[in-house]
């Protein structure tokens, strides 16, 4: 990965951009973007845009959401113990122990996680994992006085995990998910910029809001913009580790490229021309199928306005929504040319519809 790609990146991870307090993250996305676009701006609640090639046909929409999800203080104690609610889907039982930053308006509040020492569980209930309202932080503080002259309900929570480089191109951070999103449809911007031969579409790069609570930004953009066809980038899970069904839940490795998605919301016609594309570059891919959902905000984007042809793209993460999410760099890197070759392929006017 080239080092500026890479310095974005990690500027990208270890900024926080809780659900509903994407503004910090947001603003690093558009500052990278400029660069690259004709135009760039930001709606009501944050989403951003960035767009090339303005007046072109189709509208093609690469969309990816900027949020992680976090906590939030919910509820201070009269000994300055605060109690916090879930942004998204975290997981209790590996929040306990952990440091975190209080992101405060007077600034950020270093805590903990309060945890137990099994010395004094012994002899006690049978163990069982704990429950979101069960988690307290400790600021150090000795009152719910001293604590609110640093922090009030409301205040948005993350873990301290930073962006590291493992080995064997492999990173780890607590946020892939999906600041990769969001870099890969700004990386595909970049090189549509630096090559626009042949370019007929518009192309809307999109760092959307709020998808690990409800899908809402991509509801949002997807509405406003009415693009023509959506590729949606997101993470989806590795499963080439110890104790992961793949029967049940895919066969999916780090190293082995992209995921592609089939059924339900992705377009038949929009996945086989990403698959053309990706035969044509030498893209490796792999598949997943879906039933009823994605998961994702491809969910909600194809059904705006009467349909939008979508198709989702998907990043392999180990270890999803905790502070030790890891992905493959060499498979990131194959997204924003995926991406890029997609855009070149559309023709004038193009229009995906499925053949009856």
């Amino acid at each position: 990965m080239r080092e500026r790609s890479l310095t974005f990146l990690e500027t990208l991870v270890n900024t926080p951009s809780p659900s509903g307090h994407e503004a910090r993250g947001q603003r690093v996305w558009l500052n990278y973007v400029r660069a690259y676009a004709e135009e760039t701006y930001s709606d009501a609640y944050g989403n951003c845009v960035a767009v090339l090639n303005k007046g072109g046909s189709p509208r093609l929409m690469l969309a990816a959401h900027a949020d992680e999800i976090a906590l939030t203080v919910n509820f201070i104690d009269k000994d300055g113990f605060i109690y916090v609610r879930k942004l998204g889907g975290v997981d209790a039982a590996i929040t306990k122990a952990q440091r975190v930053v209080i992101h405060s308006r007077k600034g950020p509040v270093t805590g903990v996680v309060g945890n137990v020492a099994p010395h004094l569980t012994k002899g006690g209930e049978d163990a069982k994992p704990p429950k979101i309202h069960d988690l307290f932080i400790d600021i150090g503080v000795s009152s719910r006085r001293q604590a609110e002259k640093l922090v009030q309900v409301g205040d948005p929570i993350t873990l301290t995990d930073q962006f590291a480089l493992l080995r064997n191109d492999l990173a780890i951070a607590r946020a892939f998910d999906n600041r990769i999103g969001t870099f890969a449809v700004a990386e595909a911007l970049r090189r549509l910029s630096e090559d626009r031969d042949g370019l007929k579409a518009e192309v809307c790069a999109v760092a959307n809001i709020m998808e690990e609570v409800g899908l809402l930004g991509a509801r949002q953009i997807a509405y406003s913009l009415k693009p023509d066809v959506a590729v949606v980038v997101d993470v989806t899970h590795a499963t080439d580790y110890p104790t992961v069904n793949q029967a049940q839940h895919g066969d999916i490795h780090l190293g082995q490229g992209p995921a592609i998605t089939h059924g339900g919301c992705n377009h038949p016609e929009v996945v086989a021309r990403l698959e053309a594309v990706a035969r044509k570059h030498h893209i490796d891919l792999q598949h997943e199928a879906m039933s009823a959902t994605s998961g994702t905000d491809t969910d909600v984007i194809f059904w705006t306005r009467g349909g939008i042809p979508s198709a989702l793209v998907s990043l392999p993460n180990r270890y999803m929504h905790s502070p030790v999410e890891v992905v493959n760099l060499r498979d990131l890197e194959q997204i924003p040319e995926l991406l890029a070759g997609f855009a070149r392929s559309l023709k004038s006017g193009e229009e995906f519809k499925v053949s009856i």
